[in-house]
Parts: structure tokens; C-alpha cells; sequence
């Protein structure tokens, strides 16, 4: 596993359990109300990045989690890329929110653009709803997804589509190789160490502690040699830059709401 440079002061966890319960709820409303009222200033969506990531700055500070960042330096705001981040907490999210090199939009599920405020802020900004349980509809996110990365911008997504309990990677979905592929974009291995300390799944409970996050190098999302396989590539690279285990299962597996391969024009999501 990999070691922060320092040690985050620790914070008793009643404290950061309060504090971060609260300033989800608080820190999102008065956030979303932000990003609503500056959604309108070109070009679209950079202002609801700003106040996002100073939300996830936000939420890091007052639960005492302090985050190291390492990027390749080959990650420029003047290409578009697909992020792919392992996935162990929801502090995921706030943790590459506050380090994303280049901004990013990310797919969530359709329920959390329901929720008042916030849902309209994530729409304001342009991030892409997908719902899981509408095969026709997930094709239609993906399109948008694709569309949006030939317009230049670049996605975030988890690969595995769900927290893993252990930490140990969960098997890979095709979807996000296949929007890579069809958007034209570069493919970012991301590996996170230390979430899982913070907030384990199905608890409220935080604990103050170090995160590091680590973007690898970028590359295509094709490989000119057939034997090299880049799915196994990269999910080898996210578990390397995380520190983290394959797993038993290392094969990939179908996105739900794709299409067959023989008429497939887009499908797959993430969360």
C-alpha cells in the first residue's frame, strides 16, 4: 500500500462522523444552490465544477481526511479522457472531485438527479444520468457520453460499477472501454488508497485518515498489437496505482444494456 508524506491529525470519530453527515446534507444544499445560480456563465458546466470540487475540498477538511496526489504530467487539459478509478467508498467521489487533473463529468444513476437542488445541479452541469434498470435508456447515455467526449470534454467513471467490500478489484465492465474507443478519448488508470478507512460501505460512520490518489499515463484505448490485451492492461495498472489486489475473478464483463456486438452502436454506464 502506498504511504502519505504525512500523517493527518487524527479527529475523534464521533466528530467527523457529525460533521461529515451533516456537511452532506448542509454543504450539498448550499453548494447545489451555487452551482444553480452560476450554471448560466459560458462555457457550460465549468462553473459547476468549480463549486463542486470546492464541496468535495469542503468535505475532505472538515472530516479530517487528508488526500496526497500524484499525476502523470502527460494528462493536459487539450485531450479528452475517460478516467477509470477503483472503487471502495463513497469518499471516492469527493477525493477525485478535489484532484481531478483535468475536469471530468461523471454518469450516475437517474435517482440521484431526482433528489431537489442537487439533481438540478448535476443536470446544470452536464453530467450524464443513466438508469440501470432501462437497457434502451443506458444506450442513450452512453451516446451522450460519446457525444460529449468528441466535443472535447472528459469522463469520470468506476469500472467495476459497485464498492468493492474488501478493496481487492472487482471485475471490469466493457462499457467504459467501448467509450473510450467510440469517443475518441485517451483512457487514465486511476488508482485510490485509504477510503475504505474513511467510510466503509453500508456505515455512517467517518473516520479521520490519509488518502492517496494516483493518475497513471494515459493511453489509446486501442493497441496496434492484437496480443496486448488493454482492458487487463489497464485494470493491472488502476490495482498497481492503488496498491490493491486482482482479485480471484480477473475477467470482463458485459455493461448492462448493451447491445450484441454484431449491432452495437453504444451501451454500458456507470455510476
Amino acid at each position: 500500500m502506498h504511504s502519505p508524506a504525512s500523517v493527518a491529525p487524527r479527529l475523534p470519530i464521533w466528530w467527523t462522523t457529525i460533521t461529515g453527515n451533516s456537511y452532506i446534507i448542509l454543504g450539498s444544499l448550499v453548494f447545489s444552490v451555487l452551482a444553480l445560480l452560476t450554471a448560466w456563465i459560458p462555457p457550460r458546466g465549468s462553473s459547476v465544477q468549480y463549486w463542486a470540487r470546492c464541496w468535495a475540498r469542503g468535505f475532505l477538511w472538515v472530516t479530517g481526511v487528508r488526500v496526497t496526489c500524484h499525476a502523470d504530467p502527460a494528462i493536459q487539459g487539450s485531450t479528452s479522457f475517460v478516467y477509470m478509478a477503483n472503487h471502495q467508498s463513497l469518499f471516492d467521489i469527493p477525493v477525485l472531485l478535489a484532484t481531478l487533473p483535468v475536469p471530468a463529468l461523471f454518469m450516475a444513476k437517474r435517482e440521484l438527479f431526482r433528489i431537489p437542488l442537487f439533481g438540478w445541479s448535476m443536470r446544470a452541469g452536464g453530467f450524464i444520468s443513466v438508469d440501470r434498470s432501462d437497457p434502451r435508456s443506458a444506450r442513450e447515455s452512453f451516446r451522450e457520453a460519446v457525444r460529449r467526449l468528441q466535443e472535447g470534454a472528459s469522463v469520470l467513471l468506476f469500472p467495476e460499477e459497485t464498492r468493492s467490500v474488501d478493496g481487492n478489484l472487482l471485475p471490469f465492465k466493457r462499457g467504459g472501454f467501448l467509450l473510450a474507443r467510440k469517443g475518441g478519448a485517451q483512457i487514465v488508470p486511476v488508482g485510490i488508497d485509504g477510503t475504505l478507512g474513511v467510510q466503509e460501505r453500508s456505515s455512517y460512520a467517518i473516520r479521520a485518515s490519509d488518502v492517496v490518489v494516483s493518475y497513471g499515463t494515459p493511453r489509446p484505448p486501442t493497441d496496434p498489437d492484437p496480443a496486448v490485451d488493454v482492458p487487463q492492461s489497464v485494470r493491472r495498472a488502476v490495482s498497481r496505482l492503488a496498491g490493491v489486489g486482482l482479485g480471484e475473478d480477473s475477467s470482463l464483463e458485459a455493461t448492462q444494456g448493451e447491445e450484441p456486438e454484431a449491432t452495437r452502436d453504444g451501451g454500458g454506464h456507470q455510476s
